[in-house]
């Protein structure tokens, strides 16, 4: 069996997750300093998460197809993204990021706003305050929205064959090959079943291993024996 669907997945999922993490505790921090529009924003960086994934492909098959706005001008650069491996990046990152970013948005709601005002008057910038304040306080949800947007781009389908495609080799992930084996009859149900068990046990893998960790981290800050 060609084993190369497992490793374009995990490639992919791991660069959307890293781009997730980094976008969304930026995105998180930046709404909630927000004094005017925070709804609308909100609205706009979550609404990846409600639509349909088909409509988060088409949409960005528009933007960046060669007649698309930023496809028009990577085209003229002599950059092609659509049906590349980087198209499968794009569309995990974009469906993964409202995840991350909600649930680090939620975990700095919760921090105590008194901390930073200490912060404030002990003459720490803003910046300092969000690297050794905000970042550690919400250590918790970067963890578990980490790993949901792992699981969340590790089984992205619809956005994906979107812009991505379903060329074997090049392409293909591990969902869009559960697609293709189910479309080629019931002889290939065995590889579809095979495809959708490992997304199941990397999914499952990822979820226990975060709720181990959060339970250390909890007995480790209450300075129970671990």
């Amino acid at each position: 069996m060609d084993l190369s669907p497992l490793f374009l997945t995990l490639k992919i999922a791991l660069l959307a997750t890293a781009f997730s993490v980094v976008l969304g505790i930026g995105a998180a921090w930046l709404v909630l300093r927000l004094r005017r529009g925070q709804g609308l924003v909100d609205g706009i960086l979550t609404l990846p998460m409600v639509l349909p994934p088909t409509v988060v492909g088409f949409g960005l098959l528009l933007l960046l197809g060669k007649n698309g706005p930023f496809g028009a001008v990577l085209n003229a650069l002599g950059i092609s993204i659509i049906f590349t491996p980087t198209a499968g990046v794009i569309a995990s990152t974009v469906v993964a990021f409202p995840l991350m970013y909600r649930t680090v948005r939620g975990a700095m709601e919760q921090l105590d706003p008194d901390l930073a005002a200490a912060g404030r008057t002990l003459g720490m910038s803003e910046w300092s305050i969000f690297l050794h304040i905000t970042l550690p306080g919400c250590t918790p949800g970067i963890a578990a929205g980490t790993v949901l947007a792992f699981a969340r781009a590790l089984g992205e389908f619809g956005a994906t064959v979107m812009i991505a495609g379903n060329i074997p080799g090049k392409t293909q992930t591990m969902s869009v090959a559960i697609y293709s084996a189910v479309q080629a009859g019931k002889a290939h149900y065995g590889e579809a079943a095979f495809w959708a068990g490992t997304i199941c046990v990397l999914s499952f893998a990822g979820m226990i291993a975060v709720n181990i960790w959060n339970s250390r981290y909890v007995r480790r800050k209450e300075g129970k024996p671990q």
